[in-house]
Parts: C-alpha cells; sequence; structure tokens
C-alpha cells in the first residue's frame, strides 16, 4: 500500500527524508537483531555475530521516527509499545537471561516516543520537560542502550527531513558512542592491526573499528530509498520480536 496523498506530510509537517520503507526496514532489522542474540545464545565464540547486529537499532529508531510522523494516534503507538514490550520480556529474560531489571528495546523505544510528543506539541512547556524527563526516566529504568539511545532518537528526529542532517548525526554519534566501548581487534579471522598504518588512516580506522560503532553501516538503509512502500501489517510487524525470542530459546534449549 502507497501512502496516499494525504498522507504525504507527517503530523508537523515535516516529511521525514530517506527511506520510508518501514515495512522492508523492520524484516531487515528483525534479522540483524536475530543475528546479534544468536550470537549470544547459540554461537559465543563468535562474536562477530553480535558486531553485525550493531545495525538493528538504528534502523529500529529510524522506523519509529516514520511511524511517529505519520501515525494518527500516538496514544495507540504508544500502547502497542508497551503492550508487545510486557509479552516479550518474560521471553527476553528466559532467552537472553536476562532479569526483570533488564528491560527488552520497547521500553527504550516507549519512553523516547512519549518525549517526541512532548517536543512536538509544546502544551505546557512539554518540548522542554518531556524530553528531559525522558532521558532520566531511561537512566533509573535502565532501559536498553539507556539515555544515550533516547537521545539518539531525538537527534534523528530533529534532522529527520534532511538527508545531510541524518547522516552527520549518525556519524558524530556513533563515533562518540563507540569510543566508550571495545577495540575490534579481529573480524571473522582477519586480523585488524592499526599501529603500521599511516596517519589518518590509522586515527580513521581505530574510531571506527569499535563494537558500538558498526552501527553506522545501518546508514545506506536508512537514506537510500528502496521504491516500495508496501507496509507490514501491524500484528506481524510487532509479534515478530516476542517470536524471534521465543524461537532461539527453542532452539537453545533442544540443542544444549
Amino acid at each position: 500500500m502507497r501512502l496516499s496523498s494525504s498522507e504525504t506530510l507527517s503530523r508537523a509537517g515535516i516529511r521525514p527524508a530517506g527511506n520510508t520503507a518501514t515495512g522492508t526496514l523492520k524484516i531487515i532489522a528483525l534479522f540483524l537483531m536475530l543475528t546479534d542474540h544468536a550470537g549470544k545464545m547459540l554461537f559465543p565464540n563468535i562474536p562477530e555475530l553480535r558486531l553485525i547486529g550493531r545495525l538493528a537499532f538504528p534502523i529500529y529508531a529510524w522506523c519509529m521516527i516514520v511511524g511517529f510522523s505519520y501515525t494518527h494516534s500516538v496514544v495507540h503507538y504508544m500502547l502497542r509499545l508497551l503492550l508487545v514490550g510486557l509479552i516479550s520480556q518474560p521471553l527476553y529474560i528466559v532467552a537472553m537471561n536476562h532479569t526483570w531489571t533488564q528491560p527488552n528495546i520497547f521500553l527504550t523505544l516507549l519512553i523516547g516516543l512519549g518525549g517526541l510528543w512532548g517536543i512536538r506539541e509544546k502544551r505546557w512547556f512539554s518540548h522542554l520537560w518531556a524530553p528531559a524527563a525522558a532521558l532520566i526516566l531511561a537512566g533509573v529504568l535502565g532501559a536498553d542502550y539507556g539515555w544515550k539511545g533516547v537521545l539518539f532518537l531525538f537527534l534523528l528526529y530533529a534532522v529527520r527531513g534532511s538527508r545531510t542532517g541524518i547522516a552527520a548525526v549518525m556519524v558524530a554519534y556513533f563515533l562518540f558512542w563507540g569510543s566508550y566501548y571495545s577495540q575490534v581487534t579481529s573480524f571473522f579471522g582477519v586480523p585488524l592491526s592499526y599501529g603500521s598504518l599511516p596517519e589518518p588512516f590509522r586515527g580513521i580506522l581505530s574510531a571506527f573499528f569499535r563494537t558500538e560503532t558498526f552501527g553506522l553501516l545501518s546508514l545506506p538503509l536508512i537514506l537510500i530509498p528502496f521504491g516500495s512502500y508496501r507496509k507490514m501489517p501491524l500484528w506481524l510487524s510487532y509479534a515478530l520480536y516476542p517470536a524471534h525470542l521465543g524461537l532461539l530459546w527453542l532452539v537453545e534449549t533442544l540443542f544444549r
């Protein structure tokens, strides 16, 4: 189903730039996340699978920005995120060996969406206190990716109408964020040595090959339209998250 003429502008009057084929993007993100979680649960001796999974979060974040821009009801959107997050949490705990104090990604998206709503509506200065409250809440509740993940959603929303802006935010954010994570010294058996390279190549590669910086590889998927705007059924797009956790848990249980 293509976007109708009445949907070509977002609720805030700014059409998201780049790829709005969120149905396809969600499928890609799901496989990336499946790779990530399979790496943790089934193939812990292949850390590269987890690196590949770093591409999933920025894709899901962009899909939420697009969804928020066009949704008819933010309340219904938030309720869907809350419901799927609650349904998924027991599976998330069992499959990923987490606890109730380690919520799944839907809490991060829910908190971020609440902050975005406040930014857009500007009721009772909500564009000031809502994002601040969201950042604090993400930290207090231990949301996946923490307050940094919620901040990324806000920055991405701020530049949603410009491909150049999206690229700039992604590069700056992931290079800065990645600097706090460990250096990648090998990739699928190929050793990565930076000491023998001349500057600036040594500095660039050293900055890029960190665990979280791999999220930058999702940038072409976010920026380049696929030319297809078919939508995935809502129930399916949400059901796939708990389904993949259940599938991985079943496989791990059977072959443990």
